[in-house]
């Protein structure tokens, strides 16, 4: 089948996975909730069929099952249930430039999202990617993907870790085979993701396929310093999740979650990110020589990583004891600012300047940023996914929420509108240089 770009006016696309028809909204085409695997629960993925009807792709990816995190809801101005939930969610979402040309073909940028491989989906609002691509004439695919017991947790009976992982890779495959008929070019594609989904996007680079599913990375607050050593940890969740079957009701899976959650407390910081990437499972390689798989990548790849100067202030009214500490006059703020100093040069700084050292050295192109933008007075300062309110959604999602209120929305978008180029920049190929800045948002270095 043709694998050419095709906007009519009914919008239909013709990719060689089967014709898919999309929607006009404003100044964008979305074409939404593709599937691009299937799996049985605790199975391996495999590619969904090609199909001859018409492909309506007009509705959201549904989000895997999850519980609900009202914190996170009040910070981001998520809502639960925003989405429809199913365990068959290996979606994918395409968004691309409403004025799109025949001939063109256009970077690719494929997002992954955070949410501590427990939470989130490609399709909520405040990951809407509509103004990245409007701006930047570039094409966003956002993956939704297995998560928590359904993606992220092998058994000592043999059930398989890393599925989550092995959905990701089926998408970035599609695109491969697909993207062309939307416009994208196979050859310039950029993952990028934020701290579970950055981890992933890590993780996927130590894969040999990698160099052939994308050639460019961006690695957002990745949790990389709590990512090894967790040999035991992940034993002793899989021991007490043995339980769940294939018959289980998907929400008592859920419900289970945080059980298995708290056999992994005693495990002191690795217990931030409990559920995550498995090494020795299915696509990753033993962690011995989980350095020496990213090194045979490296050449091929190159990456932008980085994460905010304030990661632990997410957490901060999380703990009533550092709020009361927080509380305390002179002494107490000064306190606070050396724990979430520590806490984020623990779980994020040392660990990807590591990363980036390591992937230079092999040969690759690594830049490294630190991201200090804030709102004004805001508690949570320059906290963990502070930047995704300039990256995505737009200001109906973002405006007044918790992290960033106290901003004023020009000023926000004002700050987006720059980093949103900087990435697209990225993604097309624009040499970054030795250092740069975005003054009052972020700077960044070659390594």
């Amino acid at each position: 089948m043709s694998s050419e770009p095709a906007v009519t006016s009914q919008l239909l696309f013709h990719p060689p996975c089967g014709p898919v028809s999309g929607r006009r909204d404003g100044g964008v085409i979305r074409a939404t909730g593709i599937p691009y695997a299937t799996a049985h629960r605790f199975q391996v993925p495999a590619p969904v069929p090609d199909w001859t009807a018409e492909y309506a792709a007009t509705s959201p990816a549904p989000a895997c099952p999850q519980a609900p995190v009202p914190f996170l809801d009040d910070v981001l101005g998520t809502k639960y249930g925003e989405l429809p939930g199913s365990e068959d969610c290996q979606n994918l979402s395409i968004t691309l430039p409403g004025d799109l040309k025949p001939d063109e073909k256009l970077p690719v940028m494929v997002w992954i999202h955070g949410g501590s491989y427990t939470t989130g989906s490609g399709d909520l609002a405040i990951f809407d990617p509509a103004r990245l691509v409007a701006e930047n004439r570039v094409i966003v695919v956002s993956v939704t993907y297995r998560l928590g017991l359904f993606g992220f947790l092998a058994t000592p009976a043999g059930r398989p870790g890393n599925l989550g992982l092995l959905d990701q890779l089926e998408a970035f495959r599609w695109v491969q085979r697909n993207i062309a008929a939307f416009g994208g070019d196979p050859g310039r594609v950029t993952a990028f993701g934020q701290s579970a989904g950055g981890d992933a996007i890590a993780h996927l680079m130590a894969t040999p396929e990698a160099p052939s599913l994308f050639q460019r990375a961006i690695i957002q607050s990745a949790p990389l310093g709590i990512t090894r050593g967790r040999a035991k940890m992940n034993h002793a969740m899989g021991i007490a999740a043995e339980g769940v079957s294939e018959q289980t009701p998907a929400m008592d899976v859920v419900a289970l979650e945080a059980q298995v959650t708290q056999v992994a407390r005693k495990f002191g910081m690795l217990a931030a990110m409990p559920f995550g990437t498995q090494y020795g499972h299915d696509p990753l390689p033993e962690e011995s020589v989980i350095e020496a798989a990213w090194n045979r990548t490296a050449p091929s790849i190159e990456v932008l990583i980085g994460h905010t100067s304030e990661e632990a202030r997410l957490f901060l009214p999380r703990s009533p004891r550092l709020m009361r500490l927080a509380g305390i006059p002179l002494v107490g703020p000064a306190a606070v600012r050396a724990i979430d100093w520590v806490v984020t040069e623990t779980v994020y700084g040392r660990a990807t300047r590591r990363f980036a050292r390591r992937h230079a050295k092999a040969g690759g192109r690594a830049h490294c940023y630190i991201l200090d933008w804030h709102a004004p007075g805001n508690i949570f300062g320059a906290a963990h996914t502070v930047d995704l309110p300039l990256l995505l959604g737009n200001r109906k999602t973002w405006d007044g929420v918790g992290l960033i209120a106290g901003a004023d929305w020009a000023d926000v978008d004002a700050a987006g509108r720059r980093m949103r180029a900087l990435w697209a920049g990225f993604a097309r190929g624009t040499d970054l240089g030795g250092s740069g800045s975005i003054p009052g948002v972020l700077r960044y270095r070659a390594v």
